[in-house]
């Protein structure tokens, strides 16, 4: 290249730099940053941030972020989202200038994820192209539409006698250890299929429980339509405060999108915990149990986003599963009676049963689902229609006939009926049955074939009858299942091939199957 060609090239390059500084024009950016003055277990103390607002999301040195909770007049008190150890009185904050979001999408399914939207399950970090924040009104009345539809969760106690609706929401309360969270694993296995989106919310867990429960789902094939959000019990109590919020906002997500969601709080009680000691560091004045007196207001405008929209809005459902864990069978204590206020009904878990093996344990004399019964199936309501009373005669004979009475004939008969409601409700954890299965056994119930069935032959007499459901014709099948109810021709059909089930397991007696039916619901 000759020397004057070269310099042409180096004159036109300055040229061109020429022009693009001149086009630039310089721009300041206003940021507002102040300073930790204070910092204890899961909360901060910060000043020099005046127009920060209510609940706005704050970033602090070393990637942890906090929420605006105490906006007072010279400092703001601050829910930490992360770990507080590196966290020293002098360091920056910043105003983000948005609340706290999650991320929301189809990609999340499959994930174990935290309430920040990070990957817990070693994989990759969930691609999502959307987020939605946390804390959302819930949807306004004219958007709502009536619980129509049944939630199948596979175990028959719960479907025949504590139904269920899309769109509800059932309390789920209980001592420790009685199986609470089994009942909700169980509903989310039992969707499979069903078109139906899970979330199931972890709150302070233990991470060997959780490591169990997302087996148990990725086992049973359900981990395809579920999203599990966890903390741990060692995690920040700001983490554990968002946790449900946060899933409410992954589940309505789909909702939203016309889909059906079952969501699951584990539990609410450690939520609610969370909160306490939150508030407690934070200087809010106590309330009934130390707890601040908004308790209530956090859990109801929580538990109010769960909903049946109407088709006007994509007809979604969001169905919540809450969770208490209740102190020595106290149902009236504080946080408890919080939770049944709010929801639509309740199944309680009695230890009691527990003990006794009776699984899963619901008590079905305190146990109400004031909504799903308009929704339940017109074939369980016809099967089921005096099967809970004769249960909870059952239960009231059978504690007066421990004081050794004499028992007149139409006595026993109740007590040996419900004896035999009882252990064919029974199941196995993991095992959900299908709706055929469930009439099948709740019509050989209500007709008394098991009557003549002793005790000890119950669970193989009642596995021969979810067997023989299989042999149903296919028209009845979908009848049965289907929403136009039971005739008496189909119910023949059910309960001809139940007998024929039945009869290898009959007593040595004369009895016959079905013979003291009409004497039966006489006395029950």
């Amino acid at each position: 290249m000759a020397a004057d060609d070269f310099k042409d090239v180096i004159e036109q390059t300055f040229a061109k730099l020429e022009r693009a500084r001149a086009r630039y024009v310089p721009r300041l950016s206003l940021r507002e940053i102040g300073t930790i003055t204070n910092v204890a277990t899961g909360i901060a103390k910060v000043s020099g941030l005046p127009d920060a607002g209510f609940e706005e999301l704050l970033a602090f040195p070393g990637g942890v972020f906090g929420i605006a909770f105490n906006v007072d007049e010279t400092e703001i008190g601050v829910v930490l989202l992360g770990e507080h150890e590196n966290l020293r009185a002098g360091d920056e904050v910043e105003r983000t200038g948005r609340v706290m979001d999650v991320a929301v999408g189809d990609e999340l399914l499959g994930r174990v994820v935290d309430p920040l939207g990070a990957a817990l399950d070693g994989g990759r970090p969930p691609a999502t192209r959307k987020r939605l924040p946390i804390e959302r009104p819930a949807p306004s009345i004219i958007d709502r539409a009536p619980v129509t539809v049944p939630l199948q969760t596979g175990l028959k106690v719960i479907d025949a006698l504590v139904p269920i609706g899309r769109g509800q929401r059932e309390l789920i309360l209980g001592d420790r250890q009685t199986g609470k969270s089994a009942i909700a694993i169980d509903a989310i296995l039992n969707q499979r299929g069903q078109d139906v989106v899970c979330v199931y919310c972890a709150i302070g867990q233990r991470g060997s429980a959780v490591a169990k429960a997302v087996a148990v789902l990725r086992d049973g094939g359900a981990m395809d339509h579920t999203v599990v959000v966890v903390t741990e019990g060692n995690d920040a109590p700001g983490l554990a405060y968002i946790a449900p919020y946060a899933a409410t906002s992954i589940a309505e997500h789909f909702m939203e999108a016309g889909r059906d969601v079952l969501i699951v709080y584990d539990d609410l009680t450690q939520h609610a915990r969370a909160y306490r000691e939150l508030s407690l560091l934070l200087r809010r004045p106590p309330g009934r149990e130390a707890y601040p007196g908004d308790i209530f207001y956090i859990h109801s405008r929580l538990l109010e986003r769960a909903t049946h929209l109407r088709a006007e809005r994509g007809g979604g459902s969001l169905t919540a599963l809450p969770i208490i864990e209740t102190q020595a069978q106290d149902i009236s204590a504080y946080i408890p009676t919080n939770l049944i206020s709010i929801t639509d009904g309740q199944i309680y878990l009695s230890p009691s049963l527990f003990e006794l093996g009776v699984l899963p344990a619901v008590d079905v004399g305190k146990s109400v689902s004031r909504v799903g019964g308009k929704a339940q199936r017109a074939t369980y309501r016809a099967v089921t229609g005096d099967l809970k009373l004769a249960y909870a005669q059952f239960e009231e004979l059978e504690t007066f006939a421990r004081f050794g009475a004499r028992l007149d004939d139409d006595t026993r008969r109740i007590i040996e009926h419900g004896q035999r409601i009882r252990a064919c409700l029974k199941q196995p954890e993991s095992a959900p049955v299908p709706v055929l299965e469930q009439v099948a056994v709740l019509l050989a119930l209500s007709e008394q074939l098991f009557d003549a069935v002793p005790l000890a032959r119950m669970p193989a007499a009642e596995r021969a009858v979810r067997e023989a459901a299989a042999d149903v014709a296919s028209q009845v099948r979908a009848r049965l299942e289907g929403d136009a109810g039971i005739s008496a021709e189909d119910r023949r059909a059910v309960v001809a091939l139940a007998r024929d089930a039945l009869v290898q397991f009959r007593a040595s007696s004369n009895v016959e199957l079905g013979s003291s039916a009409t004497a039966g619901r006489s006395g029950g």
